[in-house]
């Protein structure tokens, strides 16, 4: 069985958790021995399709008029595009129209979480939708016990972070939806840590406010940009505590990514995270804004291990070669419809 995992967009997706799932496809599916397919699609049974751009839709209108299988990967809801970009919440009602549309040329849909598969079923599309996690490879993402002091010195001057302050991190696009807005509020309250945002989104996307917001951010929050996995994953062996104010989410690979390297997670309670994440076993939850600084003090004082080691185990569970298993058994459906 051969695959082709369409690659249109990528470059507008590579950024974003979209485009890290994009090759976390392609090495679970190596894992498991399906051959992905990189010279076109003639050659495979099954295609890949994880944008809704317009080259997408051509993509799979072009499969399905040549017999082939259509997986369509479901990223995106109308409740993660609100509160996202310049203008999302006036067209949040034509994209969920639109991306109806789009999964509905698949054969079936997967989409990360039992959450998000619950929103695209109350869309009414008439497709099977299977929840499978994006995965994550836990080979890569990991404690580094071989990093050293000297290391993490250095990793806080590259950033301009104080030696003897405690660095909360989050990572994202500059959107409301993400809570960058709060993270910034809460760095000015607090300032006796040190923050830091990695991520970036173009200024002509981000609204005024947003924007404003970050010009105005007090200086002791640092926003480092967009970096590579290798930096990432320093940054998340280097700092004291993952903090993810996101509002609305499918699933949440940087989340997946800070448990698997055992820091310290916060996240805020919402729906996603029902029934994998835990207050108290392997993440802690907030739910309103003013319950963080005494989480945080919480947290950063604590030397109990235990949190952070179920955090590692729930990471491990989604590792690209279980969430495989789970795809190429929604393979063998999909050749059956």
């Amino acid at each position: 069985m051969k695959t082709f995992v369409y690659m249109g967009g990528i470059n507008l997706t590579k950024k974003s958790g979209v485009g890290k799932a994009v090759y976390h496809q392609i090495s679970m599916l190596e894992k498991q021995g399906i051959s992905v397919n990189k010279s076109g699609l003639k050659q495979s049974d099954i295609v890949h399709i994880n944008t809704v751009f317009p080259d997408s839709v051509f993509m799979a209108v072009r499969a399905k008029a040549l017999g082939k299988k259509v997986l369509y990967y479901g990223h995106s809801t109308m409740e993660d595009f609100k509160n996202s970009f310049v203008g999302s919440n006036f067209l949040a009602p034509v994209f969920k129209q639109w991306i109806v549309f789009c999964y509905g040329l698949g054969d079936a849909v997967i989409t990360p979480t039992e959450y998000s598969k619950s929103l695209l079923e109350g869309y009414n599309i008439k497709k099977p939708v299977y929840a499978l996690s994006n995965g994550i490879d836990t080979y890569y993402w990991r404690k580094e016990k071989e990093l050293n002091l000297i290391q993490k010195k250095e990793f806080l001057k590259k950033y301009n972070l104080p030696d003897d302050k405690k660095v909360i991190m989050s990572v994202g696009h500059y959107m409301e939806r993400k809570g960058i807005t709060e993270f910034i509020e809460l760095a000015r309250n607090n300032p006796d840590y040190s923050f830091i945002w990695f991520g970036y989104t173009p200024s002509v996307l981000v609204p005024a406010r947003v924007r404003k917001e970050i010009r105005q951010s007090p200086e002791n929050l640092i926003f480092a940009g967009f970096v590579d996995s290798a930096e990432l994953k320093k940054a998340y062996n280097f700092c004291d505590l993952f903090l993810f104010m996101s509002h609305e989410e499918t699933e949440g690979i940087v989340v997946l990514e800070a448990m698997a390297c055992e820091i310290p997670v916060i996240v805020r309670d919402i729906p996603v995270y029902n029934g994998w994440l835990v207050n108290g076993k392997n993440v802690f939850k907030f739910k309103q804004n003013d319950e963080l600084p005494g989480i945080l003090k919480q947290v950063l004082n604590s030397t109990d291990k235990s949190i952070v080691k179920d955090a590692g185990k729930t990471a491990l569970e989604r590792d690209f070669s279980r969430t495989g298993q789970r795809l190429s058994a929604i393979y063998d459906i999909i050749k059956a419809i």
